[in-house]
């Protein structure tokens, strides 16, 4: 993986399955699990931006706060979720895609939704007319003209009007050079394969998931439909379990065992350190200073010197 890779390289060449990140330690852990393209999920930056669920309260400057971090730091590609591009009008939803792509993400996701936040539930009363989300679609194309940021359209409608979501997610393909699309809440595999029947050109499955009560979306039968990109999320519940894991084990003992026998083998120590490119930072300051430093393996024993 380079950072010179893009999100439509690889979807033109098979099904890619990216998770959802938030920041850089989540990307970072992407990276290292082997994936090879992320989604920004807007709803978990703002639980870990601003600690509270998504109910349509995050600003734009606050995302890209997060995309220019996570971009600057990760090779791996990401795409990012703008909701309904942070604004009812074309010109917002143009300056909005504009600064995201500036900020390195290499695709954009935008609703058909006036932005309730994703803590409700899909309203009709809230769906952006279809001229209107057009307009704010040909303006998203506009702004990624000449960089290597894909306008993925979005429809939120799902199984509530399938029929009306296939269409739109096809006009914003067909006649306005979206150049993906993706239609969220399809809960079984049979609508999955009429919306990849139907719809054009590359698409997204939003959230391979196994939620109780419908039916388990199956990975290999997405690619088989026609599916380049499927996204899932995990990487915030995991955190946090672990956290609570650890920190009840931890409090349990009164100390710190528990978690620093946490992948011991592979990432040593008490903190994160060890997650990150330590010893490339250390190499990079060694060209301007001669000066030789060996990043402090977590596993050294210190002892006095016997002098």
């Amino acid at each position: 993986m380079t950072a010179r890779t893009t999100l439509r390289s690889l979807m033109e060449a098979g099904t890619v399955l990216a998770p959802c990140v938030y920041d850089c330690s989540s990307a970072r852990a992407v990276e290292l699990s082997g994936f090879d393209a992320m989604l920004l999920s807007g709803s978990e930056v703002s639980m870990s931006m601003k600690g509270i669920p998504d109910m349509g309260l995050l600003s734009l400057e606050e995302l890209l706060w997060a995309v220019e971090r996570i971009c600057d730091t990760s090779p791996i590609p990401l795409a990012v979720d703008i909701e309904d591009g942070f604004g009812g009008s074309a010109l917002q939803a143009y300056e909005t895609v504009r600064r995201v792509a500036k900020a390195g993400a290499m695709g954009v996701l935008m609703e058909d939704e006036a932005e309730p936040g994703y803590a409700r539930d899909v309203s009709l009363d809230n769906v952006v007319p279809r001229e209107d989300y057009y307009a704010k679609i040909r303006a998203a194309v506009k702004a990624v003209e000449g960089t290597d940021c894909m306008v993925i359209a979005r429809s939120n409608l799902g199984t509530a009007d399938l029929d009306e979501a296939i269409e739109r997610m096809r006009f914003c393909v067909e006649e306005l050079g979206a150049h993906a699309s993706t239609i969220v809440n399809i809960t079984t595999a049979q609508d999955a394969a009429e919306v990849a029947r139907r719809v054009p050109g590359l698409k997204m499955f939003a959230d391979i998931n196994a939620k109780r009560g419908l039916e388990k979306m199956d990975y290999a039968a997405l690619h088989e439909m026609g599916y380049s990109l499927v996204t899932m999320h995990f990487t915030m519940k995991a955190a946090m379990a672990g956290m609570i894991e650890a920190g009840r084990a931890n409090r349990a003992e009164m100390g710190n065992t528990f978690s620093n026998g946490m992948m011991a083998d592979e990432y040593p120590g008490h903190s994160g350190m060890p997650f990150f490119a330590a010893q490339e930072l250390l190499d990079l300051e060694a060209t301007f200073t001669g000066k030789d430093v060996r990043f402090n393996d977590p596993r050294t024993v210190h002892t006095p010197d016997a002098g």
